[in-house]
């Protein structure tokens, strides 16, 4: 194949990383937390860490918005939705919608936030006797403007209900594809939630992480013309993408109508495929609230002020559940999974 099909590559320099219409958002956390406390937090000092807004990655982590258990507490959203995948470790989350739940290891949670909602999502620290790593994505895709303020949806998608494509070459070296959103060899992922822009079947909306044995070959099938196709290579050593070689940390933007071979370097190697066709709306965006109009922006805050996106309702702004809690879902209509 002809190098026609890389349009560009460039360094995945620092967070968040670029991302493409439809998406607005992407950052990779990866945190080599310590045995955790009685509280769920680090047991390890906190001097010398800026509280409230730890970031610097300190000792290889970092309490983020957290004071005692890190993570990010309560926060309001409008306009867009999250998708966060937990790869190790876990979230305890909690919402203005009475929903609540504890994830990882695999699982993904799919947030509309539409009109407006409220979370936190904390990273208890729940092994007193060994370290607590934590790996998760999270992504955020906009809404298109008819559906800005649609009713907030909470969604799970367990670990063991997401698809798993394993390809192997022609020496036996596997590829295997984890498929959040959108389909691959003839395997779909879970429904995302009713008024995401990926329920729409022409979106062409795909959400996979992608991970191959040293050396090993796959083809990356094509997409629909027109969509918006990034890979993003956060791990292993170098990698052949249509037969232009691309070092680690690196985002490579495809023409999406075409297949592409990768051809793996000598380590094994993940890499993250976002894509989908272009909303193409004004996109005005402050914080948290993303819409398509400064006026919009202003009528979120006031709408924010004065009904706090139905309000915080739990004993604290960063809740996390008891140390020995598995993995569930309590929903806001009162339903509830039990994983573990």
């Amino acid at each position: 194949m002809s190098d026609e099909a890389v349009l560009s590559v460039k360094p995945l320099a620092g967070m968040p990383w670029e991302t493409p219409d439809p998406f607005l958002f992407c950052v990779h956390h990866d945190d080599a937390y310590p045995k955790g406390n009685e509280q769920l937090g680090p047991a390890a000092s906190l001097v010398g860490r800026n509280m409230g807004q730890d970031f610097e990655g300190k000792d290889g982590w970092r309490m983020y918005h957290g004071d005692v258990v890190p993570g990010f507490p309560s926060h309001p959203h409008r306009g867009f939705e999250t998708v966060t995948i937990v790869r190790r470790g876990f979230i305890d989350h909690s919402d203005s919608l009475g929903a609540t739940a504890r994830f990882g290891h695999g699982d993904a949670q799919w947030l509309t936030a539409g009109k407006g909602i409220v979370h936190s999502e904390m990273f208890p620290l729940v092994n007193p006797d060994a370290p607590n790593p934590l790996e998760l994505f999270q992504i955020w895709l906009n809404l298109p403007s008819v559906d800005k303020l649609a009713e907030p949806h909470f969604s799970m998608l367990w670990n063991q209900h997401i698809p798993r494509h394993v390809a192997k070459d022609a020496a036996g070296r596997t590829t295997e594809v984890t498929v959040v959103a959108g389909q691959v060899a003839g395997l779909k992922a879970p429904p995302p939630p009713p008024k995401s822009w990926a329920s729409r079947p022409d979106s062409d909306v795909a959400i996979w992480t992608i991970k191959m044995a040293p050396e090993a070959r796959w083809t990356l099938p094509r997409a629909m013309q027109g969509a918006n196709r990034r890979l993003y290579f956060f791990s292993g050593s170098s990698l052949q993408v249509a037969g232009q070689t691309v070092p680690v940390s690196r985002m490579v933007a495809l023409r999406p109508e075409l297949d592409v071979e990768l051809v793996n370097g000598p380590a094994e190697s993940e890499l993250l495929l976002l894509q989908g066709r272009p909303i193409g709306e004004r996109v005005a965006q402050y914080g948290p609230f993303v819409m398509n109009t400064q006026a919009e922006l202003q009528q979120a805050f006031m709408d924010y002020r004065r009904t706090e996106f139905g309000g915080w309702h739990w004993p604290s702004h960063g809740p996390v559940h008891p140390k020995g809690q598995g993995r569930f879902a309590k929903h806001a209509d009162g339903r509830i999974e039990h994983m573990d």
